[in-house]
């Protein structure tokens, strides 16, 4: 294999995990209505009928999604610095990421905002309509629009791009020697067994500052100092992950699954505890289930970058698709996830069928959304770099690789 193939078949792997991680937002906000504990923020669109199954969810994807985005972002950003140099990096990240969330916030805004109200009507009065006054003051029309929405990571990754065109000048300032020293200490701690417990540290420290330990986002444009640390470790670690990315891209591959089970037993401790906390038999410190829970992001975000290179570096017209459709996803997602679950708030089924059902309702309707008003649109050449053919079947394709 030639390394031009192998990069190529990297990039692919890298761009389809990115893909999958925007899709499971719909299994992850969808489940969010239907939790059977409340959210440490209680939202006005909750249903009635509850599972455990839909907590499990909530917590699962919200250990690795994030993280794994932030760590490809931090990738990319240096990746484009090395095609295209730190400006010609800003500019993409500018066109890419700030420009469709100033574009996309305030209609989206207004969209969240009517199925918010459409859904407290619904649970409130059994009936369709818009009533202010049934949700929580700070969602409420005429507050201050202090609030990104699930789009936060657009807003957040636009800073952390700025941040990086700023301080790459003065990283050349640093003697080279030391750069050596730190460069060799990440790659050392990276690739050890159980440097997921020294990288989880500083995540436990921030976590602590926070009831159960787990960073929860606010939405807020000034988000709190800790939502920054946090997400700014994962996007540091992808920054570093560049350089190295041979020797430890490899090592992913090969303990993907040693991760993914050690992963999961974390998981499963940190469930374990929280149940008993919330049931008054256990009490543990925000630090130690931070460490656990963050331990875990870390193995299963190793395991995921590794399962992705081994086994979905191929191009395929359905990957394909699905990659380039999934931006236009996450920026509609979250709405029709809450439109659908007012829909079937009033059904008398249990919340594991409307779970799968507000899925597949959400997916469908944003891919049609996708196919025919974005694909082949001035929204899609925002959003992907390029406008494709509108066509009424999914068919091999040439990504374009102008938008890593």
């Amino acid at each position: 294999m030639t390394l031009n193939t192998f990069n190529a078949e990297r990039l692919h792997a890298l761009d389809n995990l990115r893909a999958v991680m925007m899709w499971l937002g719909i299994v992850l906000h969808v489940s969010v209505i239907y939790t059977y504990y409340p959210l440490p923020l209680p939202l006005p669109w909750h249903d009635t009928q509850t599972t455990l199954f839909a907590d499990w969810l909530v917590a699962l994807i919200h250990n690795f999604r994030m993280p794994v985005f932030f760590i490809l972002a931090g990738f990319f950003v240096v990746l484009l610095a090395q095609r295209r140099g730190v400006k010609g990096m800003l500019v993409n990240r500018l066109k890419r990421l700030s420009l469709p969330f100033v574009l996309l916030w305030p209609p989206i805004f207004v969209f969240m905002i009517v199925m918010v109200l459409v859904f407290a009507h619904r649970a409130a009065r059994g009936t369709w309509g818009l009533d202010a006054s049934l949700v929580p003051q700070n969602l409420r029309p005429g507050h201050p629009l202090d609030n990104t929405m699930h789009l936060w990571f657009l807003w957040m990754l636009s800073w952390f791009a700025i941040a990086s065109a700023l301080l790459a000048p003065l990283v050349r300032l640093v003697p080279q020697g030391l750069r050596a020293r730190l460069s060799g200490g990440f790659e050392r701690v990276a690739g050890s067994s159980l440097g997921f417990v020294l990288l989880a540290l500083p995540l436990a420290w921030v976590g602590a500052h926070y009831k159960d330990g787990i960073v929860t986002t606010s939405g807020y444009f000034l988000a709190p100092w800790m939502e920054w640390v946090h997400n700014g470790l994962f996007f540091a670690f992808g920054l570093a992950l560049y350089a190295h990315r041979v020797r430890l891209f490899a090592l992913y591959q090969q303990r993907w699954r040693a991760n993914a089970i050690a992963g999961f037993g974390l998981f499963s401790l940190v469930m374990l505890v929280k149940l008993l906390d919330r049931q008054g038999q256990l009490t543990i410190e925000p630090f130690w289930i931070a460490l656990c829970f963050n331990a875990c992001t870390w193995l299963w975000s190793f395991s995921l970058i590794g399962v992705f290179l081994r086994f979905l570096g191929h191009k395929h017209p359905v990957l394909d698709y699905l990659s380039q459709s999934s931006y236009w996803v996450y920026v509609i997602h979250m709405p029709l996830t809450i439109g659908f679950g007012a829909v079937l708030y009033s059904l008398d089924i249990p919340a594991l069928v409307k779970i799968p059902v507000n899925i597949v309702l959400t997916t469908v309707f944003a891919l049609l959304s996708y196919h025919l008003l974005v694909r082949s649109t001035a929204l899609g050449s925002l959003l992907n770099g390029r406008r494709y053919p509108l066509t009424f079947f999914v068919r091999q394709v040439t990504v374009s690789r102008q938008a890593v």
